[in-house]
């Protein structure tokens, strides 16, 4: 029988790592990996060599032998893939699966929240970004990426906790003790900051994040004003989410637990715990596609 050749992997590629767990075709978990960041805007040659060494790594973990990766049936929900051309370039990308959907982690994330029913997610972790699924159609809210968007998320309050450093320089804004802090790691050198965000990644910005979270709680000014005004940022995703008509609304991602006291009492009361994570969605999505090869055979 077909089914009995296909594996399933399912892949949550973000901004700062990937996870992934490859199942049986009838649904049985053998083995979960993390790997590097797998978002399209790092470059799809760098996505792809951490979604294959994901593969790769559950194979290690389910003592299965390398070649059978020829049998994965996987969904490849990627950070950027919204954006058409990279989502394009990905699906010509080649890979060593058998067959591979490429989609959203927002898209993935947000069928593993409601197990495939219509609703909406917002996802703060590196990057941020609001989706819904409703009555078969799919809107997404921000998400476009830095330097000009995911505000809200980890690595857009790394850029402004920075941005910061600098007023304090400057004399523009007082010094607290985050800032001072976030100033030694530069040697106290604000050419060094300048020349660090040339080339520094999401996943750099957001490296900064659980230090901002941990001066928020305590009552640092300047981290209590970055964490307010991530929190407003998400509550205007969660509003315009809740103004298309979601039924159920959930927060995920890793900087989402961090954000969620600081939210609005009105984006409290519309969220729900997710039924599953991003990681569920895309291995309903390889399953689905499973399923249309074994109709197929």
């Amino acid at each position: 029988m077909v089914e009995q050749n296909i594996l399933l992997l399912g892949v949550d590629g973000g901004g700062t790592q990937s996870r992934a767990r490859l199942s049986t075709y009838s649904g049985g978990v053998l083995a979960e990996a993390v790997s590097g960041p797998a978002n399209l805007r790092l470059g799809i040659g760098a996505s792809f060599s951490s979604v294959v060494d994901a593969a790769r790594r559950c194979f290690d973990g389910a003592g299965i032998a390398q070649q059978n990766i020829s049998r994965i049936v996987a969904c490849l929900a990627l950070a950027g893939a919204s954006e058409p051309g990279q989502l394009a370039a990905a699906k010509q990308y080649g890979h060593p699966f058998r067959m591979a959907v490429i989609t959203t982690d927002a898209h993935a994330a947000c069928i593993g929240a409601h197990g495939g029913k219509d609703g909406g997610v917002i996802i703060a972790g590196t990057g941020a970004v609001g989706w819904a699924v409703i009555k078969e159609q799919t809107y997404r809210i921000g998400g476009w990426g830095l330097p000009i968007s995911d505000e809200g998320s980890g690595a857009w309050i790394g850029i402004e906790a920075l941005r910061r450093v600098l007023w304090a320089h400057d004399g523009r804004i007082a010094w607290t003790p985050l800032l001072r802090l976030l100033f030694t790691e530069f040697a106290n050198d604000p050419h060094a900051i300048v020349g660090w965000t040339a080339t520094a990644s999401p996943r750099d910005f957001g490296a900064f994040a659980p230090c901002i979270v941990d001066h928020a709680l305590g009552h640092d000014a300047a981290a209590v004003e970055l964490m307010q005004m991530a929190a407003a940022h998400i509550d205007r995703l969660a509003a315009r989410l809740i103004a298309l008509g979601v039924p159920r609304l959930a927060l995920v991602g890793g900087f989402a637990p961090a954000l969620q006291p600081w939210l609005a009492a009105e984006t409290k009361s519309r969220l729900m715990e997710p039924a599953g994570d991003a990681v569920d969605g895309a291995l309903t999505l390889a399953r689905s596609t499973a399923e249309s090869l074994q109709r197929v055979a």
